[in-house]
């Protein structure tokens, strides 16, 4: 079924660590290479076809190829695809992302999410003089030291939450708090609020399977680091446009002091912005002494892809739709199987659904990587990772539902 993709992965792992760019796709015993996609499918060199609920782990919820995106990077690219210098596209889209997320008064385009939240915590550091971050544990910020301590995603799929390579100093400056602990972080933060810059946290997380945060957890978190002069910062690489046009702080109605937007913020290419209060992003150069920069930064084709997807939620408000399609598919799998959903995110655990980290740790990963290879054979392709999200785009159909959950019941009474 998979000849040619297990031709090919035999030479990538001799050209590249693990035969991958990225180590979730290091599926064992060799993953699938993908020939093209279109809308919800995604079609590899074997020429087998499934239904995608991986969608590039998040930035497709248009689905894949979306021809209004396309068209827009096509007219972009006859005009040139990196100049080196300022594009009026980066006002537009600026002014477009402020009006729909309030807390972010000025901003800055970089390249990843990753980047983003590097810049992000440097810039909380240059603000507040202090040297202390405070991460969830088993939330993912990206592959920059600072934030690879009992860190998500891959990290956690591969067993290796602390990194090699990271300097004992970085990391010593790096707090943990588990998630929808209230009591826990008023303790951490009160106890070092004088030397802590800043709080991060994924607001869902998404990396360590998908965690839902308790009622009026951000609530209370926005108000312990508000009364201890700590910022805010909401990670929202994944759940930025996802939840809703305004993130998830829209969605619970919380006001971070920065964000970190990504993935559908690009429309399916590279792309990673942070913004915030105007008097934190005024310290960024060359406006201030907190450095940041990149070549690619501001890449009209990225802006073009971002902004046109964007104004295509805005228009089309899909997400009610989105949510109904979510639901219906999560509900309509066997009770023999924990599951979790919110907005256009969905996922299924086997073990007891989690609430932080240590409880994601319990769950059976094997089980789910053995899952996803019947799921395959039949036709879905999910996150190869227990502990990744799924995502619903609005390619997806009703038949495509329809037939994910026939085909997850079915495997679910093989296991």
């Amino acid at each position: 079924m998979w000849e040619k993709s297990k031709e090919l992965y035999e030479v990538a792992k001799n050209l590249m660590p693990g035969g991958v760019s990225s180590p979730v796709r290091a599926v064992k015993p060799y993953p699938f290479y993908t020939a093209k996609a279109k809308g919800s499918k995604i079609y590899d060199v074997d020429g087998n076809e499934y239904v995608d609920y991986c969608m590039a782990y998040g930035p497709l919820i248009l689905g894949h190829a979306n021809e209004e995106v396309k068209e827009k990077v096509v007219e972009q690219l006859e005009n040139g695809w990196i100049y080196g210098t300022p594009v009026e596209l980066e006002i537009e889209y600026a002014k477009i992302i402020r009006k729909l997320y309030p807390s972010i008064e000025m901003l800055r385009f970089t390249n990843t999410g990753s980047e983003a939240t590097m810049a992000a915590l440097r810039v909380a550091r240059g603000f507040t003089g202090r040297n202390k971050i405070l991460k969830v544990e088993g939330s993912f910020h990206g592959a920059h030291d600072a934030v690879l301590v009992k860190a998500g995603s891959g990290a956690t799929t591969h067993g290796i939450p602390n990194s090699a390579g990271v300097p004992e100093d970085f990391v010593k400056h790096t707090l943990q708090v588990p998630f929808n602990d209230v009591e826990t972080l008023a303790e951490i933060v009160e106890k070092n609020s004088e030397e802590l810059a800043a709080l991060i946290l994924e607001p869902v997380m998404g990396n360590s399977s998908l965690i839902l945060p308790e009622e009026d957890y951000l609530k209370e978190v926005r108000k312990i680091t508000k009364e201890n002069d700590v910022l805010l910062i909401f990670d929202e690489v994944i759940t930025g446009f996802r939840l809703a046009l305004g993130g998830a702080q829209e969605y619970y109605g919380v006001k971070p002091d920065l964000t970190t937007l990504g993935k559908i913020a690009g429309g399916g290419f590279p792309i990673g912005i942070f913004g915030g209060r105007k008097e934190i992003m005024e310290l960024v150069a060359p406006s201030g002494p907190v450095y940041q920069a990149g070549t690619f930064s501001g890449n009209p084709v990225s802006l073009i892809a971002g902004k046109t997807t964007v104004e295509i939620l805005m228009r089309d408000n899909p997400y009610k739709e989105l949510e109904e399609k979510t639901r219906s598919l999560v509900e309509s799998v066997s009770e023999k199987v924990e599951k979790e959903c919110i907005a256009s995110m969905f996922c299924f655990y086997f073990g007891e659904k989690p609430k932080n980290y240590a409880d994601a740790l319990k769950l059976d990963k094997n089980k789910f990587v053995e899952f996803y290879w019947k799921l395959l054979k039949k036709g879905v392709f999910f996150p190869p990772s227990q502990y990744e999200t799924c995502f619903v785009s609005t390619a997806h159909s009703y038949e495509d539902i329809e037939k994910t959950a026939e085909a997850v019941n079915q495997c679910l009474r093989e296991l």
